[in-house]
């Protein structure tokens, strides 16, 4: 999809929450350079020893998080970034944005996936109360039980698509493609950075 889309062949990939590298073992293989960012030490830590084992070479492993890692090098030609951006409150989201945008190239993309919430607020308790359902496991071996996702739903930041939309706007984004899950929760991004205008003389 990405590559339809016009990103270049080998192109410079920076994973903003990279976990243990699921999206990073995969791109590695086609881009000349990834840094996989995050903040958690131990996440990073596996992620190295899959990279060992695999033998990938072209990968680096940043202990930083969205307002705190600095880019260094060529200009990124994708930043990709699952599941994470709602550990920031929106301001914070607004400016994390923002340093993505600079450290992409122009016309650089953004994959943005994310818990982002497409009801109005007036249906939250029927939304999540429908969600819960839906997804709640019996025990935490099957997956994510009731309790760990009201946790989510009471402890994190997620937002709504009509605010974080217009974030993606104001941080020079535009947005190429955006889908949501049936049951509005969930909303998957690809954005391209503007081109930098030229200032008259």
């Amino acid at each position: 999809m990405l590559c339809g889309l016009g990103l270049a062949s080998r192109p410079h990939v920076v994973d903003l929450g990279a976990g243990t590298g699921q999206f990073t073992l995969e791109v590695a293989e086609r881009a000349s350079r990834v840094v996989a960012v995050d903040v958690s030490p131990h996440m990073l830590a596996q992620l190295r020893g899959k990279l060992e084992q695999a033998r990938v070479a072209n990968v680096e492993c940043v202990q930083a998080g969205f307002l705190t890692y600095e880019h260094t090098g060529a200009p990124a030609d994708l930043v990709y970034s699952r599941l994470a951006l709602h550990h920031l409150p929106d301001f914070w989201k607004a400016v994390a944005l923002a340093r993505i945008a600079d450290l992409l190239a122009p016309g650089g993309l953004l994959r943005l996936s994310d818990v982002v919430y497409g009801f109005e607020p007036r249906e939250t308790a029927a939304s999540f109360e429908r969600w819960l359902g839906e997804n709640a496991s019996p025990c935490a071996a099957d997956g994510w039980t009731r309790a760990e996702l009201e946790e989510h739903l009471r402890d994190e930041h997620s937002t709504l698509t009509w605010l974080l939309e217009p974030m993606l706007a104001h941080a020079g984004f535009a947005i190429v493609d955006a889908t949501y899950s049936d049951d509005a929760m969930l909303a998957s991004y690809v954005c391209r950075r503007a081109p930098a205008v030229s200032q008259p003389h």
